[in-house]
């Protein structure tokens, strides 16, 4: 029988009143996509430091080949044959993708200098297996977040690899990019490689995976074969309870138009763009990645001038010159980039949240210490975002917890306009269904709700009525009850006419 090309026994691991990892094992085989799944702070994350080197555990080993190994640090690991694919993106952004893809290992000529022609040579290779459409000498800071994404897959091709760890890989991705993704892991899969495949997306987990082993709270729950199990065993093991994944539907009477878009351009991004949110109802916008969803709400927000067409509130016209305009007219926006545009990585949870509302909450020339604590306690408890203490740096909570104060940041300035740039992104599932059941529970106290969204079944599940976008123009708009997954898709390929509900 094959030897694991990858073994972890018993990994336990603590931190100052925190055990991590409480006896964590998994194994994974040369050519196997292995799932690793569980809630945020299950212990995914921690469980992959301790791989990579940058924890090192209290119990347990490492074992490659069946030979015990310590990972002194990222550098030794990816000596090994370690490679990470990770969530959040570690690239230089004013360094070249070939610079970004060799770095720390630049192909070198006499003296030291760099060979600049073998290395744009070995990278326009690479990206030519990615069928990308940008080159090695592309800047990384002019990209996409989704090519930036394709730029940190495509370092896994230039190690000879053992194992590589894929940590939410499609998160930024479009369906094409995704159907490349596949074909490179089922390339490293046919060479041998083993794969540690971490995402919420079942879809995904039950197309690609061999296996699945779940994490729950620290603790190892098991390894099921993926054949042999469903969606709904695996929910289970994560969360244990049940999920409520039905279709929406509304209990409650909507109230007046809120916010009403009419005729929104903006230069090549979008055109003509018009449509209402009233209160009590969350309208969902669904397309591909460079429909205009994004930029809408950036408009919105104040982000962006348009070149013509009106936004009204409650009826009245208004200019929204800047995100203190919107924020004041009551309209919050929680942005798509958690780590680029919600979070300052570097101060702790409270003041995080309660960031856009400083002034507010002074006492004289100090902030109210008390009153930031208690906004913080009280979105904490709705969103379970799981944390020692407010005094945490947001930059050592999990992806999960990081989106989770950033939507807490926006609710608690109780805005009468809530835009929810792919909410969910990055979240296992039990904490999309608390914030799924908190955007309803919003909606039915009479907030306004425009949801962005790259999954068809939260779009599906959460929005009274669907816009469906292609190429910057809205193509049609849905009702829930007359919306079907056929035409959603056809509306958001160009196939259609417009058609509002």
């Amino acid at each position: 029988m094959t030897d694991p090309v990858l073994r972890l026994e018993g990994i336990v691991k603590t931190f100052p009143g925190v055990r991590a990892l409480d006896g964590v094992s998994l194994s994974v085989m040369p050519g196997e996509v292995h799932a690793l799944m569980g809630e945020n702070g299950a212990g995914k994350s921690t469980l992959m430091k301790v791989l990579g080197g940058i924890h090192q555990p209290n119990e347990g080993r490492i074992l490659m080949d069946e030979k015990p190994v310590v990972m002194a640090g990222p550098l030794e690991a990816k000596a090994k044959g370690i490679v990470f694919i990770h969530q959040e993106l570690s690239l230089a952004e004013e360094l070249t993708v070939a610079e970004n893809i060799y770095l720390g290992e630049l192909p070198k000529k006499s003296f030291g200098r760099v060979d600049w022609a073998t290395l744009f040579s070995k990278t326009d290779a690479i990206l030519k297996k990615l069928n990308v459409g940008f080159g090695a000498k592309t800047r990384v800071g002019s990209l996409s977040i989704a090519n930036q994404q394709m730029v940190e897959i495509a370092r896994a091709l230039t190690v000879d690899a053992k194992a590589v760890i894929f940590d939410e890989p499609t998160a930024s991705l479009t369906d094409a990019e995704k159907v490349v993704l596949f074909d490179v892991i089922s390339d490293l899969q046919k060479s041998g490689v083993g794969i540690v495949y971490i995402s919420h997306r079942m879809e995904e987990i039950f197309k690609i995976t061999d296996r699945i082993t779940v994490l729950r709270d620290g603790q190892y729950q098991g390894t099921v074969e993926t054949r042999e199990t469903d969606e709904e065993k695996v929910t289970q093991m994560m969360i244990g309870r049940k999920l409520d994944l039905s279709r929406n539907a509304s209990h409650h009477e909507l109230g007046d138009v809120a916010l009403e878009v009419r005729g929104l351009s903006c230069g090549k991004l979008y055109d003509d763009i018009s449509f209402d949110i009233r209160r009590g109802e969350v309208v969902g916008f669904y397309g591909l990645v460079g429909a205009g969803r994004t930029e809408i709400a950036e408009t919105l927000f104040g982000l962006r001038d348009p070149s013509k067409g009106k936004i009204l509130l409650d009826g009245e016209e208004v200019r929204l010159n800047s995100p203190s305009d919107a924020i004041a007219r009551g309209i919050s926006l929680v942005p798509e980039d958690r780590k680029g545009q919600g979070l300052v990585l570097g101060m702790n949870c409270r003041d995080n949240m309660t960031l856009p509302q400083v002034d507010d909450l002074k006492a004289g020339p100090f902030v109210a210490e008390g009153a930031e604590v208690a906004i913080f306690d009280l979105y904490r408890d709705k969103l379970d975002i799981r944390t020692p203490g407010w005094k945490q740096k947001v930059g050592n909570l999990s992806g999960g917890n990081q989106q989770k104060i950033v939507i807490g940041k926006w609710l608690s300035m109780k805005p009468s306009v809530l835009i929810v740039d792919e909410p969910t992104r990055g979240i296992d599932v039990g904490s999309k269904s608390e914030i799924h059941k908190l955007l309803r529970e919003l909606a039915a106290q009479g907030y306004a709700v425009m949801v962005i969204s790259s999954e068809m079944p939260e779009v599906l599940h959460v929005s009274d009525r669907i816009v469906a976008m292609y190429s910057g123009r809205i193509m049609r708009t849905f009702t829930s009850e007359e919306v079907t997954e056929d035409s959603l898709i056809q509306a958001i390929s160009g196939i259609g006419g417009d058609k509002a509900a």
